[in-house]
């Protein structure tokens, strides 16, 4: 389904269309043989609260950032290649419903979908296109991701080292590597 995209004048456009998006702050993201196959909005735990990301599935990468005007200006690019990439469904929450794990060598991150049949799309196609790119390119999945961000509220201790407690002296943090 991927290949017959490339290089058409239609995915030039759409390509262009999300680059001229994210305008200055973006990186470039034409290159021969990527082709788009699909955007969408998606839920991502972050720190504090989870906020609304636009997300834009590439045949080679995944890319997300910050909404500013929704289909017209985004901001904080993200490109995460997709051939690093694990998924990991996860159960729903009282605050998230839908929610899987992206997770790469070095960010992992939580995200959700606003129904389950939502999900099940973004799973089986990211799962399509890592499994096509790790055989063209003969690579192995990412062996070791990194930590997950686990929001603020959700914990008072380090989940890394577990023995750190959070204080007024002590900030809250989730140790790296």
């Amino acid at each position: 389904m991927m290949d017959h995209l490339a290089n058409t004048e239609i995915n030039s456009q759409r390509i262009a269309a999300v680059e001229s998006c994210f305008g200055a702050s973006g990186q470039p993201l034409a290159l021969p043989g990527r082709v788009l196959l699909g955007e969408g909005i998606l839920t991502k735990e972050c720190r504090k609260k989870p906020k609304p990301r636009i997300f834009f599935l590439f045949n080679d990468i995944l890319v997300y950032g910050s909404i500013i005007i929704n289909k017209r200006k985004y901001n904080s690019q993200h490109i995460i290649p997709l051939e690093d990439v694990t998924l990991e469904t996860l159960p729903d929450t009282l605050q998230m419903k839908n929610r899987w794990m992206i997770k790469t060598s070095k960010k992992s991150f939580v995200v959700s979908a606003a129904s389950l049949t939502e999900r099940k799309e973004w799973i089986s196609h990211l799962e399509e296109c890592i499994k096509h790119l790790l055989s063209k390119t003969g690579r192995q999945p990412c062996r070791e991701p990194a930590a997950p961000w686990i929001p603020d509220k959700a914990t008072d201790i380090c989940m890394r080292c577990t023995h750190t407690k959070f204080s007024t002296l002590t900030r809250r943090h989730h140790c790296r590597k």
